[in-house]
C-alpha cells in the first residue's frame, strides 16, 4: 500500500508514522512522499532523515482551502506518487471536490477530539471549555463535510482536574502517534476500504 502523507506543520505525526515503518510496525504500507502547503514546515525534513521524498507544493491562490490553480498542482503531486492511502497529518486546508474526487475514498484524516464532538479547528480548547472529562483523537475518512466522514478508529484521552491546552494537548498528540500508525496497518492488511 503507497502512501502520501500531507502536512502544513512540524510534522510529529508524519513522525510517527515514518518510524513506525522503519521499525515495520506499518504492515504492508510504505510511505512515498511528503507534500506540505508550507515552504518551511518540519514535516518537509523529515524526508531526508527517512530516506522518502519531500516537497512544499504551492497551493496558491488560498490561505485555508486548497482550490483552483493550488488544488490542481496538489492533484498533480499527489496522483504522481500512485497512492493507495492518502493520510492528512496535520494538513490545515479544507479539501474541495475536484481533489477529493481525484482520490475518492482513499482520503484519510486524524482529528484531535472524538468525533462527532468538537469538529474543526482548537477541538483542544473546546473540549476543556465545554468542561469535557474526557476527549482523544479519531482517524476517519474524509468526505466533502468537514471532519464528518466514516470514523476508522478513535483513542480515548482523560481530562485531569486542572488540565491547561497546553497539558492536554500533550496527552492527545501522544494518543495520536499510537493511533495513526495502527490504523494505516490496519487498513494496509485489510486491503484498503
Amino acid at each position: 500500500m503507497r502512501i502520501v502523507l500531507l502536512g502544513s506543520g512540524r510534522g510529529s505525526n508524519a513522525e510517527a508514522v515514518l518510524a513506525a515503518q522503519a521499525s515495520g510496525l506499518l504492515g504492508k504500507a510504505r510511505v512515498a512522499a511528503l507534500f506540505s502547503d508550507q515552504p518551511s514546515a518540519g514535516i518537509l525534513a523529515l524526508g531526508p532523515r527517512f530516506g522518502v521524498p519531500a516537497r512544499y507544493v504551492d497551493p496558491a491562490p488560498f490561505r485555508t482551502k486548497l482550490e483552483g490553480p493550488g488544488e490542481a498542482r496538489f492533484i498533480e503531486a499527489v496522483s504522481s506518487e500512485r497512492p493507495d492511502l492518502v493520510v492528512l497529518a496535520g494538513f490545515m486546508r479544507v479539501l474541495k471536490p475536484a481533489f477529493l474526487g481525484a482520490f475518492a475514498g482513499r482520503i484519510i484524516n486524524l482529528h484531535p477530539s472524538l468525533l462527532p464532538k468538537f469538529p474543526g479547528l482548537d477541538a483542544v480548547g473546546q473540549a476543556l471549555r465545554a468542561g469535557e472529562t474526557e476527549t482523544g483523537c479519531t482517524v476517519h475518512y474524509v468526505t466533502a463535510d468537514l471532519d464528518a466522514g466514516p470514523i476508522l478508529a478513535q483513542a480515548r484521552v482523560p481530562i485531569a482536574p486542572g488540565e491547561t491546552p497546553e497539558s492536554l494537548s500533550a496527552k492527545v498528540h501522544a494518543a495520536e502517534h499510537a493511533l495513526l500508525p495502527s490504523v494505516i496497518a490496519r487498513l494496509s492488511m485489510e486491503g484498503g476500504r
